[in-house]
């Protein structure tokens, strides 16, 4: 699951409703500008134990240990066939 960006969604909903709410309050541009500015704060905070909750509950399943051995044997023939190989011969005159 793709919980990237969650923070920045939350945070700028939250930021989109309290701009609107604080316009149609008509408050005063510095309180305007703190509520705000806690707004975003607070709800980046939240959005971010929101992903980790996500990340921690969705995580992707591990590789089970007999696809390990497979993939490790997988890779070790490839390495022993490039030992095998014999070098190319140059054409010398």
């Amino acid at each position: 699951m793709k919980t990237r960006y969650i923070p920045a969604m939350v945070t700028l909903s939250a930021g989109l409703i309290a701009s609107i709410a604080g316009l149609w309050a008509g408050m005063e541009t510095l309180s305007f500008m703190k509520m705000l500015l806690l707004v975003l704060f607070l709800f980046y905070i939240l959005g971010s134990v929101v992903k980790f909750l996500l990340d921690i509950n969705f995580k992707e399943p591990e590789e089970t240990e007999a696809e390990e051995g497979e993939t490790e044997a997988a890779e070790e023939g490839t390495e022993g066939e490039e030992a095998l190989e014999e070098p190319e011969e140059s054409e010398e005159e």
